[in-house]
């Protein structure tokens, strides 16, 4: 395991791997209305998060080992005083997630070099200031065929749908029939196994964000809620495997799935991509 200087600020599962914050909190069972001073620390934090990704994502390529990745996150998140928050959160090994073409997520970084036509995601998650941000993208490494181009194009503007029907008074429950609109009308299927969630101080919390249709999520956006959307969209059929590490999931049927996700504050009016990549 990688280590993490002293002086930078740490979650309280980073040496037991335990969350007790989570299990022990009312927030975890609702949800909250931000104050001023917690916007603005997590939109830093997700300053922070879409800079670690974007460095990480620049060394994508055949030949790169997504344990390599890992530690150009873990030193990116250190670089920016920042604790990386998948590091032993319940003895996760790695400082990243790294999910390669039929791994839906939760991929533990390996020795294994990419190769050309693969498509991997990198998940990002930081605790700065005693917040968590979290996002994720799917890349595209080397002459990806056509089918993998689709979904990961498909998978990408799934989020955006939903992140469009973001505003005050929108049930929680209805994203999930945005997302499978837009997948089924692709050939596509949606993970029903993972799901989007609130964040803040804690790294998960509520609501609970399911991506596909006809769902029960409960809950009514306020402005203030701050929560992320990270549809799984899958190749073939949708199902759930996990490799004997506990932490890998994977397609029952071999198949690739791809995800993009973005941290989000609902406003007055709509909402802000807080993991947005700043224009150029």
């Amino acid at each position: 395991m990688l280590l993490v200087p002293s002086h930078i600020k740490r979650p309280d599962y980073a040496e037991s791997g335990e969350p007790i914050s989570e299990r022990t909190s009312r927030s975890a069972a609702n949800i909250v209305v931000h104050t001023a001073d917690q916007i603005t620390k997590i939109k830093r934090a997700c300053v922070l998060g879409r800079e670690v990704l974007d460095i990480a994502g620049s060394h994508v390529k055949a030949g790169v080992t997504t344990d390599e990745l890992d530690k150009i996150v873990h030193q990116a998140c250190i670089d920016r005083n920042s604790y990386p928050s998948p590091l032993n959160y319940r003895n996760f090994p790695k400082s990243c997630c790294t999910s390669v073409n039929e791994v839906i997520c939760h991929g533990i970084p390996d020795n294994r070099p990419l190769e050309d036509g693969d498509i991997v995601n990198l998940d990002i998650s930081l605790y700065f200031d005693g917040v968590h941000s979290d996002l994720n993208e799917t890349f595209l490494v080397g002459n990806v065929d056509e089918q993998g181009r689709k979904l990961v194009r498909v998978s990408e503007e799934c989020l955006m749908k939903a992140i469009e029907a973001v505003k005050p008074g929108c049930l929680y429950r209805d994203l999930g029939n945005v997302i499978t609109k837009h997948v089924h009308a692709n050939g596509f299927t949606v993970d029903r196994t993972y799901c989007g969630h609130g964040i803040n101080e804690l790294f998960h919390t509520a609501p609970n964000i399911p991506h596909y249709a006809k769902n029960k999520a409960v809950g009514v956006m306020k402005a203030g809620h701050i929560f992320t959307i990270e549809p799984m969209i899958c190749e073939g059929i949708y199902g759930t495997e996990h490799w004997p590490d506990d932490w890998t999931a994977v397609t029952k049927d071999g198949k690739r799935s791809a995800q993009f996700e973005h941290t989000l504050l609902v406003t007055e009016t709509g909402c802000e991509i807080l993991t947005a990549r700043k224009k150029q």
